[in-house]
């Protein structure tokens, strides 16, 4: 006995005890041209319902013109809308709509929208007028995003109702000819068609395949048994499908119901999450400022370390915030911490430590010997090594005369500086900070109402300062504890000393547990569809002229697999102990030499496999 495959051959009994191959005999599966089929089989394969798709996918191809009339061009366009093809152009789409808003500046930081404008002033406009500011909320990224959501549950809903329908169905009868199926065997035998079908029974449902029974071919008086496996197959690509429609309900919510802001804490100082407190703030259609939860955080300490020597010099270790937090009006303090992607959970909300540097302790004396202003500046870094820019602002401070003469310091600072090297720091900790000022005097322009940049300094109404007209130098280098006395008794700077600051976001997102579940669940369904295969097995068993069962075995996959044939001789050896090979049958031909294959196909062609899988030319708008 062997088993007739079109890429291979299985030997059914090459895997069973010794004694059932020395029952069995090798013989050979006859073979019959595919294209000719039987009366009251169907289609050039000759299967009928038995070679039906193996899938819930839809047959479509947009070569096929719609019926005249409007109703007609509404199917054809619904239907090519929920294709495949359709669906990867859309993909494919919406994945070129996403670049712009990854390269150029987002309303959701408004400070580089302008800066950007200001520095591209010819194409901005176009921008502007193209939406590419606000990408994600444009017109045409939301049609895209839509017409894939409608893609998908169009594609989803019928599947879903035909997958269903396979369920509840029995397995399809066997078809006239089983020799025409791409796995085949047979053998005679003396035990009854009825002791047959109950041994293929008790098999095939031991390997959980789904049965059922029925009569013979022709009235002969045989029974027939069908059999079908792999249905997760189907049910792996429904839930990929099902998944990325929840994804795309996940962005869809999360882009309506979320909002970020942005907050620089010095060390010591406190945060309240109201929209005052913060830096930046961006809101959504459902989420705005009014939605804020009641928490806050006090910065105890943060904490940097960098590696201080090797190759690795000065490369970051360890940036972690310690804080006590709040949740609730009158909620209790909580000590916690917040490091690089370790984010803290505060009232349903996610707080994010984003960056880091440092804010000179500056005191600030007028002409008048007031203190017009003492405190931390933040100074923000523009280099890895935390070489940092920043003004001090003074709108207060009286001149000698007694007269309003505001003041502004401009200055670089460099936690580990070299005053021969210039303004620039050679390592990223406050080893030996210095300040680098120069000053102005005269009107900041904080009163004319427009809005301006507190790490920027209008000097457009104010005079500098001249420490040293014979050497040139406009400014002055400081360390902690030294003063800056300004030129005509207009006032001084003492740098006090160095603070860490840290900037934090705060984050609203409504979507992530949705589209976390939603991920997981599209590589569950994406490894069942990849890694299960649906296949149909039928077991004939009829009275053979001369006396006993002539048995006949066919396969049936989705796609084209050795694995079949396999299962198939698997399926078979397990039967023998009930049905074993007649020895003396006159009429069983003579077996086929295992070290020469080809003998299967010298005289009898090759038929054709089916157009079974999802590739064929007749599934050309499937959905993968």
């Amino acid at each position: 006995m062997s088993i007739t495959h079109k890429t291979g051959d299985a030997r059914a009994g090459s895997d069973g005890p010794p004694e059932e191959g020395q029952q069995a005999q090798d013989v050979r599966g006859a073979q019959r041209d595919q294209n000719s089929p039987e009366p009251g089989e169907d289609g050039p394969d000759g299967l009928g319902a038995a070679g039906a798709q193996l899938s819930t996918a839809p047959v479509e191809s947009l070569s096929a013109m719609p019926a005249l009339g409007v109703l007609g061009w509404l199917r054809w366009m619904w239907r090519q809308l929920t294709s495949m093809r359709i669906a990867l152009i859309l993909l494919f789409l919406l994945s070129l709509a996403a670049i712009p808003g990854s390269l150029i500046p987002q309303h959701s930081d408004q400070l580089k929208v302008d800066t950007f404008k200001k520095a591209h002033p010819t194409i901005s406009p176009l921008y502007e007028r193209l939406g590419m500011f606000h990408v994600y909320s444009s017109p045409w990224f939301s049609a895209i995003y839509i017409l894939l959501f409608v893609s998908l549950a169009g594609c989803i809903v019928p599947r879903t109702w035909q997958f269903v329908g396979q369920l509840r169905s029995r397995p399809p009868a066997a078809p006239r000819n089983l020799t025409r199926l791409p796995a085949y065997t047979t053998w005679r035998t003396e035990a009854t068609p009825e002791e047959v079908t109950r041994a293929a029974e008790r098999v095939l449902k031991g390997r959980r395949f789904r049965i059922s029974t029925g009569g013979g071919t022709g009235g002969t008086g045989g029974t027939a048994v069908a059999a079908e496996k792999g249905y997760l197959r189907e049910a792996g690509n429904l839930l990929f499908h099902v998944a990325l429609f929840g994804l795309l309900i996940a962005f869809a919510v999360t882009s309506l119901n979320n909002a970020q802001g942005g907050k620089l804490i010095v060390q010591g100082s406190d945060f309240v999450n109201n929209l005052t407190e913060y830096d930046d703030f961006t809101s959504s259609t459902l989420y705005n400022g009014d939605d804020l939860k009641p928490f806050g955080f006090h910065l105890d300490n943060f904490e940097a370390r960098y590696a201080t020597s090797g190759p690795e010099k000065g490369t970051a270790l360890k940036f972690q915030a310690d804080i006590h937090y709040w949740n609730g009006p009158d909620g209790k303090q909580v000590k916690g911490a917040i490091s690089e992607n370790h984010p803290l959970s505060i009232g349903g909300e996610k707080v994010y430590l984003i960056s880091h540097g440092y804010a000179p302790q500056v005191t600030v004396k007028d002409g008048q010997g007031n203190v017009a202003y003492q405190g931390p500046v933040p100074f923000l870094p523009q280099d890895t090594n935390i070489t940092s820019t920043g003004v001090v602002k003074v709108p207060d401070a009286l001149g000698k005369d007694g007269k309003p003469d505001q003041l502004g310091f401009s200055g670089i600072f460099t936690p580990t500086g070299d005053p021969s090297r210039g303004p620039i720091s050679v390592f990223p900790q406050d080893l030996q900070p210095l300040l680098f000022l120069t000053a102005y005097h005269g009107d900041l322009g904080l009163d004319s109402g427009i809005a301006q940049n507190v790490y920027q300094l209008d000097t457009q109404h104010m005079k500098q300062f001249q420490f040293n007209t014979k050497t040139g130098v406009k400014g002055v280098v400081l360390r902690p504890g030294e003063k800056m006395t300004l030129p005509d008794g207009a006032g001084s700077l003492t740098f006090n000393g160095v603070t860490p600051w840290a900037s934090f976001t705060v984050s609203h997102q409504s979507g992530d547990a949705t589209a976390l579940v939603s991920g997981a669940l599209a590589i569950l369904g994406l490894a069942l569809s990849l890694f299960v295969q649906r296949r149909r097995i039928w077991v004939r068993a009829l009275p053979a002229d001369g006396g006993g069962t002539l048995v006949e075995m066919g396969g049936l996959g989705r796609s084209e697999s050795a694995r079949i044939a396999d299962e198939l001789g698997d399926v078979a050896v397990q039967i023998l102990p009930d049905a074993p090979v007649r020895p003396d049958d006159p009429d069983v031909p003579e077996a086929v030499p295992e070290d020469v294959p080809e003998a299967v196909s010298e005289d009898v062609p090759e038929p054709e496999e089916p157009p079974l899988s999802d590739d064929a030319p007749h599934d050309e708008g499937a959905r993968a």
